[in-house]
């Protein structure tokens, strides 16, 4: 096991980041032969001042740093650095990868990942086209990537989730801070069979100025993103120009023209992210991976076909109110002018069709059919 001190200690010297550390790994192999190294041999690195060199070789790490250490190794963390093996490979690539990374869980297998990010304040379309994205990708061997927040971030996960699949949540805030607090039981489910990271120090608050750097490592380690649901200005925007720049693929999600909320979505796609309605339109972007699917299932190990739900029995009435509905969320006293009925027969209704689990109700009284039944 490396001695993961000098690691920590490289990254608190004033003037070092990132991508100057990863030049410094490169000339010398590990954070012990940068210290060691001579004033002389420093310089030589592009980025190193000679006020540089002298902060390196008087550097002295000092208790604190191996109490985060200790701390890690308490909360079931560890600390994986560029040396390690299990470093994702896709991430090493990009410019300015983080020196080390704190994991929990496992990133085995996660060489096939898709980000999958969007807005916080999703609506039932945006959160039931992620889920349903999610779970078919995992389906065909994919690994999800997403970042834990609310929103489309949650049903990303979720659907990897359900469909036992693996995904990886990076976090904008230290692993022992976990953020949103209400994802608590997501955080644990996730790092069961998957993996949570952070390249934050443990107990790191999800300050503002994390979440583009966190937004750098889900696009980082993944061979494409896909944005559903994004407002004109959005993080999910910044993770999908990041992709673009890293040499990945940017993929987006149509929603209605009228939203607020897909206006960036669509904006990538004026720019030429590829447009994506189901699975199978990313798969396309990769056909080395999709003759694997073919033959996973082939083999019965995997499923191409989106999970759907059959639709379930219905009266005359309900019948006629589901007719009316989308997967766009209309309000309650619109729909009841386009079916002709009072308010309050139409609740007893919308009621059961809930309960019968044909149709979603979102804040403020708007009504959708769920997108995974199937007409």
């Amino acid at each position: 096991m490396q001695n993961l001190l000098p690691w920590l200690a490289l990254k608190r010297v004033p003037g070092i980041g990132n991508h100057l550390y990863g030049r410094l790994i490169d000339r010398f192999e590990t954070p012990d032969k940068v210290f060691e190294a001579s004033k002389s041999e420093l310089v030589k690195v592009e980025g190193v001042s000679p006020a540089l060199a002298d902060a390196i070789k008087g550097y002295r790490p000092d208790e604190e740093l191996q109490k985060e250490i200790d701390l890690a190794q308490k909360q079931g963390v560890r600390i994986i650095t560029l040396g390690d093996s299990e470093y994702p490979a896709l991430l090493k690539q990009i410019h300015d990868p983080p020196p080390y990374l704190y994991l929990k869980g496992s990133l085995a297998g996660t060489e096939t990942g898709i980000a999958v990010v969007g807005a916080r304040n999703a609506s039932s379309y945006g959160m039931a086209m992620a889920k349903q994205l999610c779970r078919d990708l995992a389906l065909m061997g994919m690994t999800i990537v997403s970042g834990m927040a609310r929103g489309i971030d949650t049903a990303a996960h979720t659907g990897a989730l359900e469909a036992e699949g693996k995904t990886v949540a990076v976090l904008g805030s230290g692993l022992g801070v976990i953020y949103p607090y209400e994802n608590k039981n997501l955080f644990y489910r996730i790092s069961e069979t998957g993996a949570v990271v952070s390249e934050f120090p443990m107990m790191e608050e999800p300050l503002p100025y994390n979440f583009p750097a966190r937004n750098r490592i889900i696009s980082g380690m993944t061979l494409g993103t896909v944005v559903v649901e994004a407002a004109k200005r959005s993080g999910s925007l910044i993770t999908a120009r990041l992709a673009g720049e890293q040499g990945r693929e940017v993929f987006a999600v149509p929603g209605n023209v009228n939203s607020l909320k897909s206006a960036g979505a669509h904006n990538l796609l004026k720019q030429g992210a590829k447009l994506v309605s189901c699975a199978q339109d990313v798969m396309e972007e990769f056909p080395q991976l999709a003759a694997g699917v073919a033959s996973k299932r082939v083999s019965g190990k995997a499923g191409a076909e989106p999970l759907s739900t059959a639709l379930p029995d219905l009266t005359g009435e309900e019948a006629r109110v589901f007719d009316m509905l989308e997967p766009y969320p209309i309000h309650i006293d619109e729909l009841s002018r386009k079916v002709n009925m009072p308010i309050g027969r139409l609740s007893g209704i919308l009621l059961n069709l809930e309960l019968k689990g044909a149709v979603s109700q979102s804040p403020g009284k708007y009504f959708s059919i769920r997108e995974d039944i199937k007409r």
